[in-house]
């Protein structure tokens, strides 16, 4: 298959679906439109409650609405190529398009694992220091939180996009997933991709892997700190505030290993393997965050069901 050349073509990339199962893509696309809706009206439920109870204006929350915006980010993202192969058999994306894609997925992930931690940050102020919680976590504190962990992701995936648009392609390059990857693209390419492949590592080591040493960190002292409150029903009630947010950790960062793991090892794995641990990764964390939330926040599960009532009314 001939290269591209000539900086005014453009490589043509195809998408991917479940390979194999394309005459069965209409029944396959029903559980993920409902992962999509579910996901989506979960999240902005989350932020109108934030939003709408005065009383939820709290560091806490505020991180929660963070949250919701960068899974609200993550869904709308990958909505339109998932839905564009599943329901038109249209799998062709623009290069330009696909990188834009890549672009957003990235810098969503990354503000999604910045956010975990300083909701982390959050839970170790509120369980060590409760008289000074809302002294030290102000909303200028918090606003500068937010945009530190914006800037940090939007400044770390850009030069991935500009080194990944400097490379050579095919004429015809397949994808493994139904939306665009950093790692999926490299791939593809037929020049040299050391600089590329080496930046997307460190990019990786300097997000997510270091967020995760901070997150386990972070843990220890909130244990620490559990552990010499002297009343045991403290402690239970101090762990308590930790339980949904380690459930999101979980749910962030599970598939994420996963994902990895299936690619670095499970080169004789299924493609449909590969395809079904991409959208895990990318589907799961916006649909249970605020499922968890939900269930386990009581302030949120008692005002949603405030306001189901009031509509019953």
């Amino acid at each position: 298959m001939s290269v591209i050349n000539d900086s005014s073509l453009y490589p043509r990339f195809l998408l991917t679906g479940f390979p194999g199962l394309e005459t069965r893509y209409g029944l396959i696309s029903i559980p993920i439109f409902l992962v999509y809706v579910t996901s989506i009206a979960g999240n902005i439920t989350i932020l109108f409650i934030i939003r709408t109870e005065s009383s939820l204006h709290q560091p806490m929350y505020y991180f929660l609405s963070m949250l919701a915006l960068t899974d609200l980010g993550l869904s709308t993202t990958t909505l339109p190529t998932m839905f564009s192969v599943f329901w038109f058999q249209a799998r062709e994306i623009p290069f330009n398009a696909c990188l834009v894609q890549m672009y957003f997925i990235h810098v969503f992930s990354i503000i999604e694992s910045a956010v975990l931690l300083a909701m982390a940050f959050d839970r170790f102020v509120a369980i060590r220091e409760p008289l000074r919680y809302a002294a030290i976590l102000t909303n200028t504190v918090i606003v500068g939180i937010g945009l530190a962990i914006a800037g940090r992701a939007l400044a770390l995936v850009f030069p991935a996009s500009f080194l990944l648009k400097r490379l050579q392609y095919r004429v015809i390059n397949i994808l493994s997933y139904p939306f665009c990857l950093h790692q999926d693209l490299i791939k593809t390419t037929v020049s040299s991709r050391w600089v590329s492949s080496i930046y997307g590592l460190m990019v990786v080591i300097f997000s997510m892997g270091l967020d995760s040493l901070l997150l386990l960190l972070s843990y220890i002292l909130i244990l620490g700190t559990v552990l010499s409150i002297a009343s045991k029903a403290e402690r239970i009630k101090a762990l308590n505030t930790c339980i949904s947010h380690i459930c999101a950790v979980l749910t962030f960062y599970t598939p994420m290993i996963g994902l990895s793991m299936i690619r670095r090892y499970g080169q004789n794995a299924s493609p449909i393997v590969h395809v079904i641990m991409a959208n895990v990764y990318l589907l799961v964390p916006p649909l249970m965050n605020p499922i968890v939330y939900s269930v386990k926040t009581k302030q949120i599960r008692d005002r949603i069901l405030r306001k189901l009532k009031k509509q019953k009314v």
